[in-house]
């Protein structure tokens, strides 16, 4: 499958006017290729949901053009099923990798989900991550349900993002074959400490190489340097909705061009950068010394 142990939910870059800034987002996706890491696009992190249907599969033909040398993923989320089969039918080609959420609102049972997930991992022509994120999607996927779908083809592995170390112990003990990711950045020492195989990150849009020395240490078990530095920086990248505090840090870093962000999302959102300035200086500490 794919090996790949740091994967970056990437922003998705706009200008003032809302359009989406394409050389921004090729800097984006060249610094994360410089890190190593692999990149997810039009992820919740991305905000593919706000997202018309044409800007969705421009991001795709944008990135695919680049010739990037580090693996691509999809966010595959919604509710109409019709509509998220056509979009990976689109992908298949074009990604290595999809990324499968729960439908949102809906709120189906485990007959509901398995159906779900097996009628888009039917279309995939690439490995499948399904998302467990109930706070988004409004509904757990019971272990159980996992275990059901891991006999699929193109099941590759579970990304969870409940906030329960528990659930995570689950998921391992029901589907032991699966690679497992942490949805959390701040879990990421815990969940690797009970063998999981990465992370998918948001804060590894601000620190690429500081988030990929971090999740290569949690799985090293070398944690020791970790806190509170790294609690710190993850309070701070999630003290507004994400992808908020990201996009005002990245705009503040002289990163990207705007902090724009489609509505509902506002940068106003942020009363002030003291939080996130003192984070990014304690990461930079932090990254400086552990390379000494």
């Amino acid at each position: 499958m794919i090996n790949t142990t740091l994967w970056t939910a990437l922003i998705t870059p706009m200008k003032e006017s809302g359009e989406i800034h394409y050389n921004d987002l090729e800097k984006l996706i060249r610094r994360q290729e410089t890190a190593g890491n692999g990149i997810l696009l039009i992820g919740s992190t991305g905000e593919g949901l706000a997202l018309q249907d044409d800007e969705k599969k421009a991001i795709i033909d944008f990135a695919e053009n680049l010739d990037i040398s580090v693996p691509v993923m999809a966010g595959v989320g919604g509710f109409q099923i019709g509509k998220q089969k056509s979009w990976i039918e689109y992908c298949n080609d074009k990604v290595d990798a999809f990324l499968l959420v729960a439908p949102l609102y809906s709120k189906p049972g485990p007959v509901g989900q398995k159906r779900w997930f097996r009628e888009l991992m039917d279309v995939a022509e690439k490995p499948c991550m399904i998302y467990n994120i109930p706070s988004r999607t409004g509904v757990e996927i019971p272990p159980q349900v996992m275990k059901d779908l891991s006999g699929h083809s193109n099941f590759w592995s579970i990304k969870e993002a409940s906030g329960s170390i528990e659930d995570y112990q689950e998921f391992r003990e029901m589907v032991p074959q699966a690679s497992m990711f942490s949805g959390d950045d701040a879990l990421m020492p815990f969940f690797a400490a009970a063998g999981c195989s990465g992370l998918v990150s948001v804060s590894s849009n601000v620190w690429p190489e500081e988030t990929a020395k971090y999740v290569e240490l949690c799985l090293e078990g070398e944690t020791e340097s970790l806190f509170p530095v790294w609690k710190h920086a993850v309070e701070a990248i999630f003290s507004a909705p994400n992808p908020i505090p990201a996009k005002v840090l990245l705009h503040h870093k002289g990163e990207i061009e705007s902090s724009s962000l489609r509505q509902p999302l506002t940068p106003k959102e942020m009363k002030s950068l003291d939080q996130l300035e003192e984070a990014d200086k304690e990461i930079k500490n932090w990254y400086k010394k552990i390379n000494n």
